[in-house]
């Protein structure tokens, strides 16, 4: 019984290999891998945290489950946009904890192989660099795609476990 689990698991990996859920933010396509996503919701209502960063724009309650919300343009410091439509959340999952990010809006899931991805190119210390885990190239667009596990740093992982 524990060896089909094992093939089922690493079955689940093998779908979810090269696959990135991609979405915009100010004119440029992001990319995230897939196997850090639990879903994508439209945006809700979102309780504010004292003295939280403006970044964090505050938590939702999502069926249960308190969740706190992060605005990636404001973590990427871009000019803040309202909330439209389309803007949407989407939550993932950082270190054990769920996170939803509100991004402007959702595009496809698409396959990137390793062979089209290139590093981010190296410019100092770049804000934006230290959450790339990578360029890839398909379609004929470039994504931006983005180290989930490099979104959030020590500090904010324990802000937001507290």
């Amino acid at each position: 019984m524990e060896s089909a689990h094992h093939e089922q698991t690493e079955d689940q990996e093998d779908m979810q290999k090269d696959r990135y859920l991609t979405f915009n933010l100010a004119e440029q396509i992001f990319g995230l891998e897939i196997c850090y996503v639990t879903e994508i919701i439209g945006v809700q209502p979102i309780t504010p945290l004292p003295e939280a960063p403006e970044y964090v724009r505050g938590v939702i309650n999502l069926r249960g489950k308190i969740i706190p919300v992060l605005d990636v343009r404001l973590k990427f410091r871009m000019q803040p946009e309202p909330y439209n439509d389309r803007t949407c959340i989407i939550v993932v999952n950082i270190k054990d904890i769920p996170v939803g990010l509100i991004v402007d809006h959702v595009d496809e899931v698409l396959t990137i192989r390793q062979d089209q991805i290139t590093p981010p190119p190296e410019y100092g210390s770049s804000v934006q660099n230290r959450y790339l885990s990578g360029i890839g190239k398909a379609d004929d667009h470039v994504h931006l795609l983005l180290n989930c596990e490099k979104l959030l740093r020590e500090d904010e992982i324990a802000l937001l476990k507290s």
